[in-house]
Order: C-alpha cells, then sequence, then structure tokens
C-alpha cells in the first residue's frame, strides 16, 4: 500500500488534522473522524524490531542478557515484519537506539527506515512515536552515563537533576526520539529490592521533588516523560521483583501515589507507565480504580498510559487473572492503558472484532486513541511537511557524550557521595596532611568502572550481549584517578576477591599489600545487571544485607592488618555496615555516580571535593530485620522494650558528614495557631563554624502529634542546599501550608486535621536540634488534586559582621 500525499487533498487543500495552525483538539477529532476502526486499534500497538536481533555469537542462547522480563520468549514468538505490523498505523517504535550498539548516525538511519516503512504500509501514512530508556543518560551505545537515580536522591538537589534531564532530552530529541521512559518514581519500602538503585530513595517528598525536576528537564527539551512504575512495585512481598504487593490502599495513597501526583501536577509529565505487580491481589494493568478514577478522574491527568513491556499479556501468563493475551487486551484497555509495549500482543485486531459484536465498546478504543494523537500532534508528527529525515536532523552533529555532558555529570557524581565518616584518616591531602606514601587499593570495584554505573546504563544493559566493545565511553576507574589525584604515592593493587562469587583464593595477596601500606582504600559493592546476572539491578534482589559474597569477609582481614582501613561502598542498595564500621578508619558512601564516579570519589578521598551528599535510605546496622525505612509510626520505630529487634539505623536517612561544620539553630516559627487552611513559616539560621567553604543540606520533618490513623513519627516536609563560606550563615525559610500535614483518614479520604504538629529543623532525620509546635485550629478539613505538594524555601545572608558569601539550591 503506498501511503497518500502528506502535502494536501485532491483539491489543494491541508487535510484538517495536517495543519499546524488550528487547535490540537481539533486535529485530534478531525484525525478520528478520517479513521477506521481498524486505524484506531493500529495506534495502540507498537513493535520492537530490534528485538528481532540475534544474540552475540559468544552468548548462550538463554535469557542471561535479557533487557526486559521473558523477553526471549516474546522474541521467539512475536517476529512480526514492520510492513505488516504497519499496515494499519502504528503506535510506538520500540527502541531502535537502545537495542544494540549503534552510533547516532546508524541509529538515525534505522529511525528514518522504520518510519518510511511504517507511513508507506498504512493508508493514512501518520508516522509512529520513538521512545527510549533514559533513566541514567540515553541508554544508547557512547551516550554519557550519568549517575543512577538513587545518586540523584543523594544530592538533594533539584534544579541540578532537572539540568542533566534537560542535556539527557537534547540528545533525544537530536536524534528523532519522542518518549523518554524515566524517571522511576517508586518509594523504597525494602532495601533488599534489586531495583533500588533505580528509585530516587525512600522518602515520597524527595523523590517527589526531585521526580518532578527531572520531568521538566526533560520535557523542556520536547521528550515526553514517562513515569513509572504505577503503583506500588517496590513495596513487593520478600523484595522479590514482580512480587505481590501486601499494602492497604491508605499506605498506597499516602507513600506511593504522591510522588506520581506530584511529578505531573509540578513537573508536567505527559506519560504514566504501569507496574507489573498486584496491590492486594489487584494488577495494576487491569486496575480502573487507579489508571482511570485517580489518575484522570481525581488528578486530571491527560496524557498517555502506556503499558511496561509485556505487561499486558502477563496479565494471562503471570497473574492468571485473564484467559489470554486477547482477554488481558480487554481488561487492559478497559482499565486505562492506552498503548501496548514494546510490541501488540493484547491490543490487536481482535479488539475490532470485540466491538462489532457489541463486546467492547468502541468508545474506549476512541479514548486511548485520542491520547495518543494528542502527543503526535504536539510532537509535530501530523504536520504536512514533517518528513523521516527532518525528524532527525540533528544526529549529524550531536556528540551523545560532549564535554558539557561529561561536566554535569561529573557535578552530580561529586555532589552524590556521601561522607558517612572521615575519622582522623580523611581529606588525605591538606590540613597538614601529605597523604600516603604507599597506597594499596583493594577491593572488586576498585579497577571496574561498570561498578558506576546502574542497571539501566548502556554498558550494563545491552553490551554484556557484545563484549568486545568495551564500555563505548571513557570511565576511568577509582584506582585510575587516585593515581592521578596522588601521583606521588606508591598504589598497589589486588582485587582480593569477586563481587558475588564464594572464592577466598585473592585475600592473601589483598592482605599483604595492606600489610605492606601506610593505608589501604577498600572498594567494595555491586556490580549492577539484570535478572540475576548482578548484585543489584532488575531482577537481581538480595536474601538480606549483607555485601554481596565474602566482600565483608575480605574487609574484616584487611582491618584486622593494623593498616588504617578507609572503606570506600559503590552500590545501588545501602548494604549493613554495623561490623565494618566497628574496624575501619573511615567510610564513603558511593551510589553508583556514573562515569564521572572514579575523580569524584577519588577527589572525595583527596580532599579536593567537599563532601555534601546526603543518605536518600538509611545505612543498616545489621542485615536482617527487614523491611524498614525511617518512615515509621512509634511502634515501627522503636522497639519499646516489646522487640529484642533494635531498628535504630547505623546512618539515619537525609545524613552525610563534611569537612567542614555547621550549625543549625535560632528557630523561629511564625505563628502558634493557624487555621487548618492557613500556613505558618519556620526560619532557622544554619553557620558555616568550620575552616572550609561547604553546602548543607537543610532539613525540615513534621510530625502530626495526635491522628485518626498512625503517622509517621517524622516525615521530610522541606528542604534545601546551602553554600556558605567559612564563618558565614544564612536565614533558612519555609512557607509551610496546612495542606502539607495532610494524611488519608480511616475513611480513605485525604484530610487536614486540626490539632498539634511538631516541627523539626536540622541536617538528618536524627539530627534535629531546632524543635517547635504549631497548632492547627478550625475544622477538619478535606482536600484533593489541588492542595499544596511543596514546601517553598527561601534562603537569604543572615545579618552580622561575619558574613561571606552564600548560595542556595531550593526544593
Amino acid at each position: 500500500m503506498t501511503a497518500p500525499d502528506r502535502t494536501d487533498t485532491a483539491d489543494g487543500t491541508l487535510r484538517a488534522w495536517q495543519n499546524p495552525a488550528l487547535p490540537v483538539a481539533d486535529r485530534v477529532e478531525a484525525l478520528l473522524a478520517e479513521m477506521t476502526l481498524e486505524e484506531k486499534i493500529g495506534q495502540l500497538g507498537s513493535r520492537w524490531v530490534g528485538n528481532d536481533m540475534q544474540a552475540h555469537e559468544e552468548v548462550e542462547p538463554d535469557n542471561a542478557h535479557n533487557v526486559a522480563p521473558m523477553q526471549d520468549v516474546f522474541a521467539a514468538s512475536g517476529k512480526v515484519p514492520i510492513e505488516e505490523a504497519a499496515r494499519h498505523g502504528l503506535g510506538h517504535l520500540t527502541r531502535v537506539f537502545g537495542s544494540a550498539p549503534v552510533s547516532a548516525a546508524e541509529g538515525a538511519a534505522e529511525v528514518v527506515r522504520l518510519q518510511r516503512e511504517v507511513v508507506k504500509n498504512s493508508r493514512l501514512g501518520i508516522p509512529a512515536l520513538v521512545h527510549e530508556e533514559c533513566l541514567t543518560g540515553f541508554t544508547t551505545y557512547g551516550a554519557t552515563v550519568y549517575p543512577a537515580a538513587i545518586a540523584w536522591g543523594a544530592t538533594f538537589d533539584p534544579e541540578l537533576v532537572e539540568r542533566m534531564a534537560a542535556a539527557i532530552g537534547r540528545d533525544m530529541r537530536a536524534v528523532g526520539a519522542h518518549q523518554g521512559l524515566s524517571p522511576v518514581l517508586d518509594v523504597v519500602r525494602d532495601y533488599r529490592w534489586g531495583r533500588v538503585e533505580e528509585t530516587i530513595g525512600e522518602d515520597p517528598y524527595l523523590v517527589a521533588t526531585l521526580g518532578a525536576a527531572y520531568v521538566r528537564g526533560l520535557e523542556s527539551a520536547g521528550i515526553i516523560a514517562t513515569l513509572k512504575h504505577f503503583a506500588g512495585y517496590s513495596a513487593s512481598r520478600a523484595a522479590r521483583n514482580h512480587g505481590p504487593v501486601p499494602m492497604g490502599r491508605r499506605e498506597l495513597m499516602d507513600m506511593i501515589l504522591p510522588t506520581f501526583e506530584t511529578a505531573i501536577a509540578e513537573g508536567g509529565a505527559r506519560s504514566v507507565m504501569n507496574s507489573y505487580a498486584d496491590v492486594d491481589g489487584v494488577p495494576a494493568a487491569a486496575d480502573p480504580w487507579l489508571l482511570t478514577e485517580v489518575l484522570r478522574g481525581e488528578w486530571g491527568f491527560t496524557g498517555t498510559v502506556v503499558s511496561d513491556y509485556w505487561a499486558v499479556p502477563f496479565l494471562a501468563t503471570m497473574h492468571r487473572v485473564a484467559a489470554d493475551a486477547e482477554e488481558a487486551g480487554v481488561q487492559a484497555l478497559s482499565a486505562g492503558i492506552d498503548v501496548e509495549l514494546p510490541d501488540t500482543l493484547g491490543f490487536g485486531q481482535h479488539l475490532a472484532e470485540r466491538v462489532r459484536r457489541g463486546e467492547l465498546p468502541e468508545e474506549l478504543i476512541d479514548r486511548a486513541v485520542r491520547r495518543l494523537l494528542t502527543q503526535k500532534v504536539q510532537l509535530g508528527l501530523l504536520d504536512a511537511d514533517w518528513t523521516p529525515e527532518g525528524s532527525v536532523a540533528g544526529a549529524d552533529t550531536v556528540d551523545l557524550d560532549s564535554p558539557a555532558n561529561r561536566a554535569l555529570a561529573r557535578e552530580l557524581a561529586e555532589r552524590s557521595i556521601v561522607l558517612l565518616e572521615p575519622g582522623t584518616t580523611l581529606p588525605l591531602l591538606g590540613e597538614g596532611r601529605q597523604g600516603p606514601r604507599r597506597l594499596a587499593v583493594v577491593g572488586p570495584c576498585a579497577d571496574d568502572p561498570r561498578t558506576f554505573m546502574g542497571c539501566y546504563a548502556f554498558p550494563n544493559h545491552v553490551l554484556p550481549r557484545h563484549p568486545g566493545l568495551g564500555l563505548g565511553v571513557e570511565a576511568p576507574s577509582v584506582l585510575d584517578a587516585l593515581r592521578s589525584e596522588l601521583p606521588d604515592a606508591e598504589i598497589v593493587y589486588e582485587r582480593g576477591c569477586d563481587w558475588r562469587e564464594e572464592d577466598r583464593s585473592g585475600f592473601a595477596a589483598a592482605v599483604a599489600a595492606a600489610r605492606e601500606s601506610d593505608l589501604c582504600v577498600a572498594v567494595v559493592g555491586d556490580l549492577a545487571g539484570l535478572f540475576g546476572q548482578g548484585t543489584s539491578g532488575e531482577g537481581c534482589d538480595a536474601e538480606d544485607l549483607r555485601l554481596p559474597g565474602l566482600q565483608e569477609d575480605l574487609l574484616l582481614e584487611l582491618a584486622a592488618t593494623g593498616t588504617p582501613l578507609v572503606v570506600v561502598v559503590v552500590s545501588g542498595r545501602p548494604y549493613a555496615l554495623g561490623r565494618v564500621r566497628e574496624r575501619a578508619a573511615a567510610l564513603v558512601q558511593a551510589f553508583m555516580p556514573g562515569e564521572e564516579g572514579g575523580p569524584a570519589i577519588a577527589g572525595v578521598l583527596s580532599g579536593r571535593v567537599q563532601p555534601s551528599g546526603k543518605l536518600p535510605v538509611q545505612i543498616p546496622r545489621t542485615p536482617g530485620g527487614q523491611p524498614g525505612t525511617y518512615l515509621q509510626p512509634p511502634l515501627g520505630s522503636d522497639s519499646h522494650g516489646i522487640s529484642n529487634l533494635d531498628p535504630t539505623p547505623l546512618f539515619p536517612f537525609g545524613y552525610g558528614a563534611s569537612y567542614t561544620t555547621f550549625e543549625v539553630g535560632e528557630l523561629e516559627i511564625s505563628h502558634a495557631e493557624v487555621p487548618t487552611d492557613g500556613e505558618f513559616t519556620v526560619s532557622v539560621r544554619v553557620r558555616n563554624t568550620g575552616g572550609r567553604a561547604g553546602e548543607e543540606v537543610v532539613q525540615l520533618y513534621l510530625h502530626d502529634v495526635l491522628a485518626q490513623v498512625t503517622r509517621p513519627v517524622r516525615q521530610l516536609a522541606g528542604f534545601t542546599r546551602v553554600r556558605l563560606e567559612p564563618g558565614a550563615s544564612a536565614r533558612v525559610t519555609f512557607t509551610v501550608h496546612a495542606d502539607r500535614t495532610a494524611f488519608t483518614g480511616r475513611d480513605l479520604r485525604r484530610i487536614v486535621e486540626p490539632g498539634d504538629i511538631d516541627v523539626f529543623v536540622g541536617t538528618s532525620a536524627s539530627d534535629l536540634p531546632c524543635r517547635g509546635r504549631v497548632r492547627l485550629t478550625g475544622p477538619l478539613r478535606h482536600v484533593g488534586h489541588g492542595r499544596r505538594l511543596i514546601t517553598p524555601v527561601e534562603v537569604r545572608p543572615a545579618a552580622g559582621p561575619d558574613q561571606g558569601g552564600t548560595h542556595a539550591a531550593t526544593s
């Protein structure tokens, strides 16, 4: 079939749906009126042409290198030529750049080829929307690998995350991509879950503010941001990937949903992806309460809902709530999923037969198609002058790992590293220290930069299928970076052990190196992978929170040499470090800091970089007793002598040390009482009391003293970064609306309840020197989507003769 001329109709006028001068809604309705039922259904599907490619000849022909669950199974049964897939039109093209190592020019050429086929083989010639992964950067060969999302959380810096996302979006747009399948807005509920590295942390407000910032950045570049995984995925039983979620609706509404709501209201996200999991027995992909009543009805979301990969057929094969993929498609469409990814299985032409038999209202088809066509109009895909070649016009000049990208990646990495304990050893240079003459560098993460990268970074996500291609980007290891950072030191290296193999054969050499050195830096932690091929990542869940394999044993033997031991943990989740802390001279946590992670870690160790990262998750003391995060009601946060298990973390949420010191004090609260629809301000003075410039993250927490349901002992309600020169101070003022105390009541309606609210300000969930109380007065209020979701913060230099410079990055 040859598509009609896209430029005009037979009488020389533009088709209404091709006319950019008309309102978007009018163009969509005009196109809908021209479409057959089969053409409408065609827009609801997708095609993953890259999934037809055979695995590298050196790789075993099983699921060892799947990049999506059950990919090998569906690839074997779902090969449909693009010409056939596009016969009635096509909604999405899946991962043209993210399936195999291709250059920007090669990927752009493939986009052009596929778009030509889509346009040529369908009657109306509607182009497809191209989507790609982009969590730690554009997931394609040679593109910048930024820090993992858990490292964004450690920055507590929304503005920086927004700049990163904008850079990612610009690179994607230059090569013809339209939609990015990020950010992940799941809130950590169990540290054992493999995908903790993809989350922003364990607090809904932190995740919401940084997630909304990512969305703003990506959308500013013209890329549709996709919020995932909606909703509850991170709370699976026993932290098993895809496991059932034993969560009540109140916990879902208070801990899980606000991140998505905020990213829509404050970020402007235009797409949402469903979770694989079921919550209390109802799979998200078939839940009209979640996908329609809440998302559309309560929040007013007008974008598209796309299925996670094969989530539609999973309703039949995994959840067993549908007889087959076709029935699964009916359930998913009825619930509110608009487009099936990555290939069309449940949203096929059988839907037309069901409509004609009266089994499925055509209005459901129109509802979904209208949403997708709206986005295609917004993206310019339906303009008469659109061409496949024009859509990739920037591919010839784009540098996917440009110096500007790398500088941004380094800034993120440096700000994300958390100094847990400097002891008397760090920094290695300065303050009268000359650095070690002989340094032993040990550990499986010391000389492998893959450990800096998450499971959705291209080197760990796709390149295991292509072992001869290296990383595709320059990424110095910690060992490389330390040799550059400490050029006068004699540095010896021993790996010691693997990430997870039970092999002690390298212990003796590592211990000998440590014993013969002035200092030992041990770099331990994770190597991300997929579906059991790593120690962190999708499908790489942990039985407990011991460092993987024999790494803790190695650390204990290194410490026993008597040589001062600096432990650097490079990981995607927090590990229990109680036994390690007792023996280490210093502790540093680096959450998968990306391609610039090596120099960033070396800079923190030497003192060139002033550490300012804060923990987005707690560091546990012991490896068992999970799950647990800081957001606990009274009986979850203290044993009260009732249990022998102590839930107190080794290092609390929000904690991070520095090479200078800060003091937070002089609390001022504007009102002792405010109505339940009013607001008050909370102000403190923060002062740099040390000898170096540095940044502190001032944190506001609230606690409802007496409520109709149990409430967290404290919960983050605001934060801001403040940079101060030595001796300088600043006044930080939070404006707190009563809406920020809202919670889900016994009747499952969100309320602001009159009563006392404790106010805490400090530098972590446990270090809160400033404490006060405000009383909310008046009637109980019911609040909805229009409530205040963000706490504004203002930072001003404090009055006084000792003032130097200040700088703030506010949430």
